[in-house]
């Protein structure tokens, strides 16, 4: 018993370090391009909006902030910007994962093949389980003493595609966080000599950062599922499961939101 939670704890680091200078450079750059345009910027937008929040007369706890609102006013046009927010977040994982095929791994390498996808499903649904439901208690604590907005999962109108849009944004959301925090950049800062303890804090952070601005509790909470989710791949190199998970829990969240809006328990 103590050995494996050792093992989990201080897991053994690949050995596949770069060590030629020209090429740790061209990933440095690269790292920096990628999250310049992707999640990082998000996270330098999320910090300002949580110091925007935190400057104004108001409470935390009196203030809110919506996940998917209304991009136009009529329907069609709204689905049709929906649909192509999504669509970037594809793009986004899609980017990363196209690095590091460019770079000589293989969908195998990061978890992503078919390899294993019922095992796949069924550890997904077990780690939605396990992070979700005690997320919800994180947010509502949080949003309790004061340290987080409230966070609305939609505005959205009550349309006939409400359901099919945010299911395919919960899908995107999943995608472009899960291969970039953790298949795509692991795998560079492995590259570049990083320690499995040291990666999986880089990620875990980075994955807390563009949440910000729903307040410390939503980085705090995100910040924890990237421990989790991060260390589970660098045991099992199965992308598919963090996947699979994250797309459940934004769905129920979204979807769940909308159905359940309302109900005397939700802020």
């Amino acid at each position: 018993m103590a050995n494996r939670l050792r093992a989990w704890l201080a897991p053994t680091r690949p050995q596949d370090a770069v060590t030629d200078p020209a090429e740790r450079r061209a990933i440095k750059i690269e790292l920096v391009v990628v999250f310049a345009v992707t999640l990082g910027m998000s996270g330098a937008r999320s910090l300002v909006s949580l110091i925007d929040a935190l400057l104004r007369p108001e409470p935390l706890a009196d203030q809110s902030v919506a996940l998917n609102v209304p991009q136009a006013d009529l329907d069609f046009l709204d689905l049709l910007k929906q649909l192509l927010g999504a669509t970037q977040l594809f793009a986004w994982g899609a980017l990363g994962l196209f690095l590091v095929w460019r770079a000589g791994s293989r969908l195998a390498d990061v978890g992503l093949d078919r390899r294993f996808i019922g095992g796949d499903t069924l550890r997904g649904v077990g780690l939605a389980a396990l992070i979700g439901i005690p997320g919800l208690g994180l947010y509502l604590v949080a949003y309790t003493i004061g340290v987080s907005l409230e966070v609305v999962p939609t505005t959205l109108t009550d349309t006939w595609w409400r359901p099919i849009a945010l299911t395919i944004s919960a899908a995107g959301n999943a995608w472009a966080e899960e291969v970039l925090v953790i298949g795509y950049l692991i795998t560079r800062l492995r590259q570049l000599g990083f320690g499995e303890n040291k990666s999986l804090v880089v990620s875990a952070v980075l994955r807390g950062s563009y949440h910000l601005y729903q307040g410390f509790g939503g980085f705090v909470g995100n910040v924890v599922m990237g421990l989790v989710f991060g260390r589970v791949w660098q045991k099992t190199n199965r992308l598919w499961p963090m996947v699979i998970a994250h797309t459940l829990l934004d769905v129920v969240a979204f979807v769940g939101y909308s159905l359940l809006r309302g109900v005397s328990w939700l802020p």
